[in-house]
């Protein structure tokens, strides 16, 4: 797969029903019927309809669980319960893709494959295997005709989208354009093995000099786009406990370092594992290795001081800084309210800050700022929201293996480390020198402001600048109080004015009154009526 094709558009969406094979456009139709689709969406309704669609549904899910700046944090945790493992296909099929990719017999290069896959996922199945040589190794084999099936899937989402946009119940809580768009470039980069490829060469060169690390190491001579081979690390899975236990290893230090590594991999490496969940986490031979680089994040040198400093400000509980970092971060959609920003981060780091460090849950305190910053409808960069969403699940990796270990606080002891590593005395006494002349110089100039701002105000020219928060629903607010004001005034002189007329002689009559009496009284009725209802609306509000 060439770059050209991973930067392939969406399919159009003017497709006709027959040009899909087999009815699926009624498959679909059909499964969101079985889920009264028509009745709102739900996370737990969205899960089981992807699960019902089949393979490719549940990778786009999966895919989807990581986009909590798309999603809600409800739907991230449901869509991540999605399963894994799926129906695998028959051994023929898998070698006859092998032979494909080799270009050979497979007798010629494997002397065994396994038959039973060790997996089976929607995009790809893996085998083990053994080459001439004796070395076992690992084979990832793209299911056949993959791309195709996922790009007409998509087509036909986008075609449901336009169903779910009129029968759903939560308004605009999902952009489902959006996110099939990120969706189909994702799912392009993962079924390229040739980009996991060089994301394990990548990884295995940042650990290689941290003993208790590793990761397989890739065959290039036998991997392709659609096949990826690799050496076989045998080894107890992260959250086998009892085994790990009776092995003599202590799941205290297991997790310690686990997530010692993992801050490196984001605050020195800028290159982390973006799905760290227990099946991918293998303990072998007093080693943690790292499996399935398909999903990884990257962050650039500026991301990763922002997330520094980020850091630093939650511990330091500075929520001016914290609402620097999570604006330069991402992108304001709309007018920010400053005030507002500053209270909810205030809100919320405040109750993480009040407990005890060790107790400090930090995938909660990440689920409430990226909601927050949605609310404040500011757009994060997609690899800080991968990095929150792997964050989370590290957390949780942990807590299931370690629970001792605190996330937090290792973070926390490795950014002090690699801060103190980093510090350049000279640098520093030169730029708090710089700092000190400044001031100083600012301060030899108050006096002349000073006596500026005295000569302004005595001449009369001062002027103040206010900004009120929140000044459009402010002045919203004014505008509907002076027009129920106006209301009250017409409707009492209406009044006043009818119960005047009564007393002429004015005919015709209406109920023993003047027609321009009664026509008044009932003017003036409906408009009190009006207005009653309006400020008991109001109240309900």
């Amino acid at each position: 797969m060439t770059n050209d094709t991973l930067k392939q558009d969406i399919p159009p969406l003017n497709t006709r029903e027959e040009d899909f094979p087999g009815g699926r456009l009624k498959d679909i139709l059909d499964v969101l019927k079985k889920h009264h689709i028509t009745r709102g969406l739900s996370p737990v309704k969205l899960r089981e309809i992807l699960e019902d669609l089949g393979p490719t549904y549940v990778k786009l899910g999966q895919i989807m669980s990581m986009r909590s700046d798309m999603l809600s944090e409800a739907y991230c945790k449901e869509l991540s319960r999605l399963r894994t493992q799926v129906k695998p296909l028959s051994f023929d099929i898998i070698k006859s893709v092998i032979e494909e990719e080799l270009g050979r017999p497979s007798g010629e290069i494997f002397l065994k494959i396994d038959p039973l896959p060790l997996g089976s996922a929607s995009i790809a199945q893996v085998h083990m295997a053994s080459l001439s040589d004796g070395t076992n190794v690992v084979i990832k084999v793209q299911r056949p005709a993959i791309k195709e099936t996922m790009s007409n899937d998509i087509k036909l989402l986008k075609k449901a989208v336009r169903i779910l946009k009129i029968t759903m119940g939560t308004g605009n809580l999902i952009d489902f354009k959006t996110v099939l768009d990120e969706l189909w470039k994702t799912a392009q980069e993962e079924m390229n093995f040739l980009l996991e490829a060089r994301n394990l060469d990548l990884f295995y060169k940042n650990q290689e000099e941290i003993v208790y690390i590793t990761c397989p190491q890739v065959l290039h001579e036998y991997t392709t786009s659609r096949m990826l081979v690799m050496n076989y690390i045998e080894g107890i899975p992260i959250d086998h406990i009892t085994d790990l236990e009776k092995q003599g290893y202590d799941m205290t230090e297991i997790g310690e370092k686990t997530a010692e590594n993992y801050c490196k991999q984001i605050l020195e490496d800028g290159f982390f594992h973006a799905d760290p969940h227990p099946g991918n986490i293998r303990i072998s031979g007093g080693q943690i290795a790292w499996l399935d680089l398909g999903m990884t994040g990257h962050l650039s040198e500026f991301y990763k001081q922002l997330l520094r400093r980020a850091i630093l400000s939650i511990l330091k509980n500075d929520i001016y800084e914290l609402k620097n970092v999570l604006l330069a971060l991402g992108e304001a959609k709309e007018r920010i309210n400053h005030a507002r920003l500053y209270t909810d981060i205030d809100d919320i780091v405040s109750k993480y800050v009040s407990m005890d460090f060790g107790n400090m849950k930090l995938g909660e305190l990440i689920e409430k700022l990226l909601d927050m910053v949605k609310e404040h409808h500011i757009a994060i960069n997609m690899d800080i929201t991968l990095l929150g969403r792997s964050m989370i699940t590290m957390e949780g990796t942990l807590s299931i293996c370690s629970p001792k270990v605190n996330i937090l606080q290792i973070l926390s002891a490795h950014m002090s480390s690699l801060l103190l590593k980093e510090l350049d005395w000279k640098k520093e006494i030169l730029h708090k020198g710089r700092s000190i002349y400044t001031s100083f110089d600012k301060f030899l100039d108050i006096p002349a402001q000073l006596s500026d701002l005295l000569n302004i105000t005595k001449n009369g020219q001062a002027k103040i600048n206010l900004e009120i928060p929140d000044s459009r629903e402010f002045l919203y607010g004014m505008h509907r109080m002076t027009d129920r004001l106006v209301l009250g005034i017409l409707a009492a002189a209406l009044f006043i004015g009818s119960s005047l007329i009564c007393m002429t002689d004015i005919t015709p009559e209406i109920f023993y009154m003047p027609w321009i009496s009664f026509a008044g009284f009932s003017l003036s009725g409906i408009l009190i009526i009006c207005l009653l209802i309006q400020i008991i609306f109001r109240r309900k509000k």
